[in-house]
């Protein structure tokens, strides 16, 4: 059993914005896996599938960003998962744009939603992959940067970053991404 969630806001304000780097990565994947992220469960739309004989949950949280962690451990719940089971995929501003970072386990370091799922499973002990979205402008604020619209110019360098991260997340499956 694998869960594997990318983080995001719903909405088509919040589409192909900084912050929904998780929600764009796991709709790669579930493309990649011919899933279709599309029932309502556990504060979420769902997807399931088998990999090499290992059932495979990606999920997208219907909360708020800063309420991640109800869903994730709706899910964890439900499916009877451990965190070591769990990966998640999110935004992160201390990373270069479209550059990718896989983690066995850490801090929320910046992102409110990480620290929420943290809080929530009482352990930083899961798997995560971030995607950088680089920093704001200067003088322009944290929140306004991240629910921005990505420009098209470097939409091209984020499709690649989602294709790295779906070949993570299934090394993940596989048990041979750490």
């Amino acid at each position: 059993m694998k869960i594997i969630v990318g983080l995001g806001n719903f909405g088509d304000d919040y589409a192909y914005t900084f912050h929904n780097m998780g929600f764009l990565a796991v709709e790669c994947l579930a493309d990649r896996l011919g899933v279709k992220i599309s029932k309502k469960q556990c504060d979420a739309l769902v997807g399931e599938t088998n990999v090499g004989g290992e059932k495979v949950i990606i999920a997208q949280p219907l909360t708020y960003m800063n309420l991640s962690g109800n869903a994730v451990k709706k899910l964890l719940d439900y499916y009877k998962a451990t965190p070591k089971d769990l990966l998640v995929i999110y935004d992160d501003i201390d990373l270069d744009k479209a550059s990718t970072r896989k983690r066995v386990k850490g801090s929320a370091g910046t992102h409110n939603g990480m620290r929420n799922i943290i809080a929530t499973i009482k352990t930083e002990e899961f798997a995560r992959l971030r995607i950088g979205v680089g920093r704001p402008p200067m003088g322009m604020p944290l929140a306004d940067f991240v629910l921005s619209t990505i420009p098209k110019s470097e939409r091209p360098a984020f499709a690649e970053a989602f294709e790295k991260t779906a070949d993570d997340a299934e090394l993940f499956i596989k048990g041979k991404l750490f």
